[in-house]
C-alpha cells in the first residue's frame, strides 16, 4: 500500500542521513583523513582561484571518495553483524568495498594533481 507524502517523514529522513554523515566522522579514522583532505584541497581552491571546472572536477571527487566512505563502513557494520567470526567470504565483501574507496581516492588524487601541480610550479 503507497503511503501518503509526509514532510514530517521527509525531515525525518535528512536527519538520519546527517546522523549518518556524524557517525562516519566521529568513528571512522579513514573518514577523518579524508576530512582533512576535504579541507586541504578547498582552501588550496580558495588560494589559487582554480576556475570553475576544476571546483566541479573537486567537488565531484571529494563526493565520491565521502559517500563510498560511508557505503564501506555500512558494509563493514553489516558484515560483523552477521559474521564476527573470522570468515573468509567476509573478508573479501569488506576487502572489496575497501578498495573501491582506494580507486576513488586515487582518481581523487589525480584529479587534484593535475589541478594544483601546475599552479603550485607556477607559484614557486
Amino acid at each position: 500500500m503507497k503511503r501518503k507524502f509526509s514532510t514530517s517523514s521527509r525531515i525525518k529522513s535528512f536527519v538520519f542521513a546527517f546522523n549518518g554523515i556524524k557517525i562516519v566522522f566521529k568513528e571512522e579514522h579513514n573518514a577523518q583523513i579524508h576530512l582533512v583532505a576535504t579541507c586541504l584541497v578547498i582552501a588550496l581552491g580558495f588560494y589559487f582561484h582554480i576556475a570553475k571546472t576544476e571546483w566541479l572536477a573537486i567537488i565531484f571527487a571529494i563526493a565520491l571518495v565521502i559517500s563510498l566512505e560511508i557505503v564501506n563502513t555500512a558494509i563493514e557494520y553489516i558484515a560483523n553483524f552477521i559474521c564476527n567470526e573470522r570468515n573468509e567470504v567476509i573478508k573479501k565483501i569488506k576487502d572489496l568495498s575497501a578498495a573501491a574507496v582506494l580507486v576513488a581516492a586515487i582518481a581523487a588524487l589525480l584529479i587534484g594533481a593535475i589541478i594544483f601541480i601546475p599552479k603550485v610550479l607556477a607559484y614557486v
